[in-house]
């Protein structure tokens, strides 16, 4: 009887552990044991049924150099239409995906459009021409970057609109240096109107940030407004 990789997992599990729970106590069970951990996260990830005992059979069977029970013919068969199969899942999730991707496009720059216009009406708010929108912390007394080609050492945090966290120099106790032409627009422009010692707030619409482009492994999605906090902590001369 088949079963699905849930249920597999929960019954060999449940199954198992009685017996095999503290038994790992040479190099040969560990190699087999991270051996049946990797085939066992291959198959829930692939998300194909499952039936244990066929699988044990197959592992014995070859393991043992016994006969298949299959012919080479069969096995070409079966092994063609699963990767069909999992082509045809592939091809789902991307557009999947995809669709996602697209409504996410929409849905920020939306918000993020309605975001900017009441932050704009708050007090205390500055725009530039470009329409990034800031505010200032702290007005320090230091030099301000004489162009885009200055380096300049900054503390940071970044936040998405809804408060989420994206980014911090702070938390990892480490300013960030870079060169001001190799950064986003935003941080470029911003951080020219402020004084060594500053600390300002920006408000950066997407065409200033990453665009319509989603940050693998990050929370930003396309068309994020960003919001950062920074302290700039001293400016360097202009990288030759």
């Amino acid at each position: 009887m088949k079963k699905t990789v849930t249920s597999l997992m929960v019954g060999t599990l449940l199954a198992t552990s009685a017996t095999f729970a503290g038994d790992l106590d040479t190099d040969i069970q560990k190699t087999n044991y991270m051996i049946g951990s990797d085939v066992g996260a291959y198959i829930k990830k692939s998300g194909m049924d499952f039936d244990s005992s066929a699988f044990m059979a197959g592992v014995n069977d070859a393991a043992n150099a016994v006969k298949s029970k299959l012919t080479p013919e069969q096995i070409q068969t079966l092994r063609q239409a699963l990767q069909e199969k999992q082509k045809a899942a592939q091809e789902k999730q991307r557009a999947e995906m995809m669709a996602k991707l697209d409504a996410d496009k929409v849905k920020n720059l939306e918000s993020g459009k309605a975001f900017m216009a009441e932050k704009a009406k708050t007090k205390g708010i500055k725009s530039t021409e470009s329409g990034m929108l800031y505010e200032i912390v702290k007005q320090g007394e230091g030099v301000k970057p004489d162009s885009a080609n200055a380096t300049v050492v900054v503390h940071y945090t970044g936040t998405l609109t809804d408060g989420t966290k994206f980014d911090s120099s702070v938390d990892r106790g480490q300013p960030a240096t870079f060169a001001l032409n190799q950064v986003i627009k935003g941080w470029t422009e911003g951080l020219q109107l402020m004084n060594a010692g500053s600390k300002y707030r920006f408000y950066i619409p997407p065409n200033l940030a990453y665009g319509a482009d989603a940050r693998p492994g990050s929370p930003i999605g396309p068309n994020s407004t960003l919001i950062f906090d920074v302290e700039l902590i001293e400016v360097k001369e202009a990288k030759k």
